[in-house]
């Protein structure tokens, strides 16, 4: 259960960053009800500019650093993890509206699906001044450069797929990301990871590795079921010398998180993971992220959570 606390007073506007282009647009008209559903906080809403994932990051850090009394964002789990990097670690409240193809950590973090009744759940904690403590994943990278996220970090077979996709130029949308799995189930081996949880070293070959602050990834897989946002720890999930045969016949069992129970499949709880292979580069909450090795974190109460 998250530990709610309250606040007399928020001060400043309530910061909104909003992709319209999440979700491949199907909520776009909705941005005006949903802008409405937040100015009933009582609070003054301040629409964040930004058309590229770069400027959307900088716009929240600049409204946090000019005082804004919330920051919401409207989209997928891309675009909460632009607001993360703003709001980590600061007393600015948070309050996530899916509205993406893949909404993980509103849903993960117990808001509605429905993005409207989201906007009614994050403008009463506004009003009544109410947030939830919640941790995040913490990633440092080898030259110090630091990343947060919210849900997931992927530095294996799905991360490799994502950065494959994101190379190619044909063809577009969904397809893309199809052509990736292909191309690179016919490349799959296992690599060689070093894993230190808690600073107790893993040598071990695997095709997935996964770290978890919360347990889904990829818009509903279950990745690291048991992963609890408010526990202190990371989940490490890894599966091993699996073959391409192997791999196509568990990764539906993802979505239930029932692939853990295979004998390939190993789970790990720590609070910090070291982790370390040859030519990955990790992806977190979706986005490209760091190039391994990294040294992962969970940070307890990070995130001040508008619920």
């Amino acid at each position: 259960m998250l530990p709610v606390t309250a606040d007399d007073h928020l001060p400043g506007p309530v910061a909104v960053l909003a992709n319209p282009t999440a979700g491949r647009g199907r909520h776009r008209a909705l941005l005006p009800r949903l802008l409405d559903g937040l100015a009933a906080s009582g609070r003054p809403i301040r629409l964040l500019p930004a058309s590229s994932p770069a400027e959307a990051e900088a716009a929240c850090r600049a409204a946090v650093r000019d005082g804004a009394g919330a920051l919401v964002a409207i989209g997928g789990d891309g675009t909460v993890h632009r607001a993360l990097q703003a709001v980590a670690g600061t007393d600015v409240p948070f309050g996530p509206i899916p509205a993406g193809t893949g909404n993980d950590f509103a849903l993960d973090t117990g808001f509605p699906a429905d993005p409207l009744a989201a906007v009614a759940v994050i403008a009463d904690a506004v009003r009544a001044g109410r947030t939830s403590a919640l941790d995040l994943a913490r990633m440092t990278g080898a030259d110090g450069t630091e990343r947060w996220y919210g849900a997931v970090l992927a530095a294996g077979f799905d991360a490799i797929v994502n950065e494959r996709a994101n190379r190619m130029r044909w063809p577009r949308g969904p397809r893309r990301y199809d052509l990736a799995i292909l191309v690179e189930l016919a490349r799959l081996r296992p690599r060689r990871y070093t894993l230190r949880l808690d600073g107790v070293p893993h040598e071990l070959d695997a095709v997935l590795v996964a770290v978890g602050n919360c347990p889904t990834y990829g818009g509903g897989m279950r990745i690291c079921p048991d992963a609890d946002p408010t526990d202190g720890l990371l989940d490490v999930v890894v599966a091993g010398r699996v073959d391409r045969r192997t791999l196509i016949r568990v990764k539906p069992r993802i979505y239930q998180g029932t692939h853990v129970s295979h004998p390939l499949v190993r789970s790990f709880r720590a609070r910090t993971v070291e982790l370390a292979a040859e030519g990955i580069t990790s992806y977190a909450d979706g986005e490209r992220s760091l190039r391994l090795p990294v040294t992962i974190s969970a940070v307890p109460g990070a995130l001040r959570l508008l619920r």
